[in-house]
């Protein structure tokens, strides 16, 4: 290479040299490029996963706020500082006086609009199957010589306090005269009591059983009761009624078992039962009511479990044939495969996500609620109409498929577009993972859209917990298991629950065993509890 050639900046090596300089600097700044695309890329799925948090966390805290300032009452937090200072003070006479006729003065012009508004329709008619006891009041001053012209009468509804009475049973007895050999046979009545060795009778067990049962009275209390009544009764002695009249009454509880799992169309549910348990010293087991409702005869049943898992209860279920309808527990899930059984899912806990998620997602939330608004619209007409099961079916094969397959094709259409884990992308996952059972309902006429049947029949088990706190062992749990089991089925069939067991009690061990299926509530013949 010439001289001329180096110190020409035209030249074929000076132009290779620049070109390769500016080759490496470009792959450097490619580099720093590729390492900040990586860096903004990295800060994104951060910044991204960020906002999904904090909209979950703000959902939570919706959440929480619905519960805490909600119109539930047992949800009121109390705003008050206790550690803010009181004043104490007494309101002087004179202020009293003034506050009491303002206040009876506002009601005064209340009560006069409401008059000028709308005539009162009078007081509630009294029951006419009441006693009845007249109290006449003469006047003070003297009538003597005076002739009555007429009477002014006032009816109040009053109260006698619960009170005991002794049952003093004779049965006299008879004998023959001797016969031609000097033999002689002695007649006396049976004596019918249901617990031999209890002398509790069939109304005051019945008593202690529904106020424990449908009132929810711890047993202390009914115990009380008893004392205040007159009776210093053990607590021990009340304990070994309820025993040996919940073992009287187990036979009817296994009767009552077979029948509701006969019934070709079931729902399923569960609740939590704290149970005291003698291998947890000092804590409470946490068992479950498991329970049954079969709709068609309108029977509940409820059994104990010391699980959650479901298989125990469905495994009872391996013979079943028929529908069975439950809420979105994953436990139930495997119900679709089982030969011979149709899993039904609940309308009403799908509704409920979407609920959930219209602060989330108004737009899409509130399309679907409207259209299972529409669902329930047609079930109301079904049974304002008082349809077969017939006409219902043919009536939701015309009018719910329709809004069923555009609730389904919305679904299907914006659920790539939100984030799953949002409140809005739960509801729909919660429907597109349940389709079919959720379509079930439309097989038949006697299926209902939901199960609020059977939660509605759970509710006295939520509020007795809240009373009794815990069952005393496993085996009280079972008693209790029983119970609500006749009380719920009294109650959905419209019998009076006191009048039934009293009823029970008395004649169950008269009853065949054949016969026992004529005292349950949803078979018993209504004319014998008058």
């Amino acid at each position: 290479m010439t001289n001329s050639e180096e110190t020409d900046p035209f030249s074929t090596a000076s132009m290779k040299a620049k070109i390769a300089s500016l080759e490496m600097e470009i792959a450097e700044k490619d580099s720093v490029i590729a390492e900040k695309d990586s860096l903004i890329e990295k800060k994104d799925s951060v910044i991204s996963k960020l906002t999904t948090d904090l909209e979950a966390a703000r959902f939570q805290n919706d959440q929480m706020r619905r519960m805490i300032f909600g119109s539930k009452r047992e949800r009121f937090v109390s705003v008050i500082d206790i550690n803010q200072l009181r004043i104490e003070f007494e309101p002087k006479s004179g202020e009293i006086a003034e506050e009491v006729k303002a206040e009876r003065e506002l009601i005064r012009v209340a009560y006069e609009r409401r008059k000028i508004k709308k005539e009162h329709p009078g007081r509630m008619a009294l029951p006419s199957h009441l006693p009845v006891v007249e109290i006449v009041i003469e006047p003070s001053e003297d009538t003597t010589g005076m002739v009555c012209i007429g009477r002014e009468v006032t009816e109040e509804l009053d109260y006698t306090p619960a009170k005991l009475h002794i049952n003093r049973i004779i049965r006299p007895k008879y004998i023959t005269r001797e016969d031609e050999r000097g033999n002689q046979a002695q007649v006396i009545a049976a004596l019918n009591r249901p617990l031999p060795k209890c002398i509790a009778s069939a109304a005051l067990l019945t008593m202690i059983f529904i106020n424990k049962y449908i009132y929810h009275l711890p047993l202390y209390r009914t115990l009380k009761q008893i004392i205040q009544m007159g009776v210093p009764l053990p607590s021990s002695t009340l304990e070994s009624w309820v025993k040996l009249a919940a073992e009287l009454l187990q036979p009817l509880y296994a009767v009552h078992r077979l029948y509701v799992f006969r019934e070709i169309y079931q729902m399923i549910d569960e609740s939590p039962i704290k149970v005291q348990d003698k291998d947890k010293p000092g804590a409470c087991h946490q068992g479950y009511m498991w329970v049954r409702y079969a709709p068609l005869s309108k029977s509940a049943l409820f059994e104990y479990y010391k699980s959650r898992s479901s298989k125990g209860p469905i495994d009872d279920l391996v013979t079943f044939k028929g529908y069975v309808q439950t809420d979105g527990y994953v436990g139930y899930t495997h119900l679709a495969s089982l030969q011979g059984i149709t899993h039904l899912s609940c309308w009403a806990h799908a509704r409920r996500y979407f609920d959930k998620a219209l602060k989330n997602d108004h737009e899409r939330a509130s399309h679907v609620m409207k259209l299972i608004q529409l669902l329930y619209a047609i079930e109301s007409l079904a049974r304002e109409s008082e349809m077969s099961h017939e006409q219902r079916h043919a009536l939701r094969l015309d009018k719910s498929l329709p809004i069923i397959n555009e609730i389904g094709q919305y679904i299907y259409k914006e659920k790539s577009n939100v984030t799953p884990q949002s409140p809005i992308g739960k509801a729909f996952d919660y429907c597109a993972n349940r389709w079919t059972s959720l379509q079930n309902y439309l097989n038949h006429g006697m299926l209902e859209i939901d199960s609020n049947l059977i939660e509605n029949s759970i509710r006295p088990l939520a509020l007795g917990r809240k009373n009794y706190l815990f069952a005393g062992s496993h085996e009280a749990a079972k008693d209790i298991a029983m119970f609500y089991s006749f009380f719920a089925t009294c109650t959905k069939n419209e019998i009076d629950p006191q009048r039934w067991l009293t009823h029970v009690i008395k004649n169950i061990n008269d009853t065949k065993t054949s016969e026992l299926k004529n005292l349950l509530p949803q078979f018993i013949d209504k004319n014998l509890l008058d």
